[in-house]
């Protein structure tokens, strides 16, 4: 049986270091990456998933609003954004429909052109003025899967982010390298996937 890294169970510890990291000037100005671009992810068990939501509104929001910085900042649903990418094309009732009929496999292969990790990475920074930003959050990211795997949308998103930070939740694990969402298979799911380095958001 796999052992589970108390760094996952203990949640609620977890979640009281997040807002002190992530309103810290190290996150917030991209410092000691090395050049690198400032994404990072916060992972977490699945099962902790509405713990996690919960304090996202109800905790993380608030703080960002009142802090003595002024941060601006933004939580972007990725699910929700691939909904409103369909809308945008006249294309969400077809796409409910072939679900239905023909399940997610299909509707997957079907709808792949147009959430190609360009073309969505494009249309969500397309709904952002990034000049008038300090931060973007993502989350949503669970229930966009199997429609969107998180490592090819970083690698989209990659030159068009400017230094803006980014902060994943993600209800998987990663550690450093792979990303495995759900804690089960890793999203790379064949060898020549493209690799991307985030940073985790804690240590």
């Amino acid at each position: 049986m796999t052992q589970i890294s108390s760094q996952y169970l203990n949640i609620d510890a977890q979640l009281n270091r997040v807002i002190e990291r992530i309103v810290s000037t190290e996150l917030l100005n991209n410092i000691g990456l090395s050049n690198d671009i400032g994404f990072h992810i916060f992972d977490y068990l699945p099962e902790h998933e509405d713990k996690v939501r919960n304090f996202i509104e109800t905790a993380l929001e608030p703080a960002l609003r009142k802090h003595s910085q002024k941060i601006r900042f933004i939580n972007v649903n990725l699910f929700q954004t691939i909904i409103d990418l369909l809308k945008e094309r006249d294309l969400l009732e077809r796409s409910l429909e072939m679900q239905r009929s023909k399940g997610n496999e299909a509707l997957q292969k079907a709808i792949y052109p147009i959430l190609k990790e360009d073309k969505l990475a494009q249309f969500m920074i397309s709904s952002l003025n990034l000049d008038e930003l300090d931060l973007v959050l993502l989350t949503g990211v669970g229930a966009a899967y199997p429609l969107v795997r998180l490592h090819s949308l970083l690698n989209g998103l990659h030159p068009l982010m400017k230094d803006i930070p980014l902060v994943v939740f993600y209800p998987g694990r990663y550690d450093g390298r792979n990303l495995k969402l759900f804690g089960l298979n890793s999203e790379r799911n064949d060898a020549n996937a493209p690799y991307y380095r985030a940073f985790q958001l804690l240590k």
